[in-house]
């Protein structure tokens, strides 16, 4: 069986109850239809076999996070963050060379929003010099800070894809989360006009609850639509908490965003 290839299942969550071993969920996903994934962390993994079960399966990742998490806002920490993503390349690289998520980091009390900015644009360029001599992509994922992630500082898609325009790498894009978008209130067609060729990787979860599409508020047909309208040719990451066992939960997800 095969399915949409713009649909990347989550395996950090998605087959998580039924297949304890990430290479085992990526089987799992094969098996269901799918031939892209992606998941979070890579430290606590096993990477070698799951380099085997991409290899064995021919599935593709869509994406894992860099790794250990540091912020791009303070320069104290921009020694680790680019050690970090030295390290996560080199991991990519195994993996098929698939995108690196990075997130901002928070904000730090008393620090100007211009400073906070200024820092990441330093961070973000010295990483993504890195990323062009390795030939993988960096996105840059703005979250909300109302529910998952208090504190953090990048909670703007305007203001991410300021940033990356400032940075101005061709290995820097957005990773633009619905989900988070929706939280903090944003109009998707106002943030994304005019620049969705900056847009790299789409990600999907319903609110309130961040499970599958169809369990929230949130109309899915006219979201993905509006995408289609603004110019998004890319993969959609279903990056949920499944609230059903796998297999059942894909299909509604499927159905709910076929309208």
């Amino acid at each position: 069986m095969q399915v949409s290839p713009k649909l990347s299942p989550c395996v950090e969550w998605i087959f998580a109850e039924e297949h304890p071993a990430m290479p085992d969920r990526i089987r799992a996903a094969r098996a269901a239809g799918y031939d892209t994934v992606e998941f979070h962390l890579w430290r606590d993994k096993d990477v070698d076999a799951i380099a085997e079960s991409l290899a064995e399966t021919g599935v593709k990742l869509t994406g894992i996070v860099v790794e250990p998490r540091r912020s791009i806002v303070d320069p104290a920490q921009h020694g680790e963050f680019l050690q970090a993503v030295r390290e996560s390349l080199v991991t990519a690289k195994t993996l098929g060379s698939p995108p690196l998520v990075v997130a901002s980091g928070f904000t730090r009390e008393g620090v100007s929003q211009q400073e906070h900015v200024a820092a990441a644009i330093d961070a973000l360029k010295q990483a993504a010099a890195l990323a062009e001599e390795a030939g993988i992509l960096l996105v840059l994922e703005p979250l909300n800070d109302r529910v998952e992630h208090p504190g953090m500082f990048l909670v703007s898609t305007k203001l991410a894809l300021d940033i990356i325009e400032a940075v101005d790498s061709p290995n820097l894009r957005l990773l633009y989360d619905v989900y988070h978008s929706v939280v903090m209130g944003e109009d998707m067609a106002d943030v994304l006009n005019g620049r969705v060729h900056l847009v790299a990787h789409v990600q999907l979860a319903d609110t309130p609850g961040r499970h599958e599409p169809g369990t929230g508020t949130i109309d899915w047909p006219a979201t993905l639509k509006a995408l289609d309208e603004l110019g998004y040719t890319g993969a959609y990451g279903l990056e949920y908490k499944p609230t059903a066992p796998a297999l059942e939960s894909l299909e509604r997800t499927r159905a709910t965003l076929e309208g």
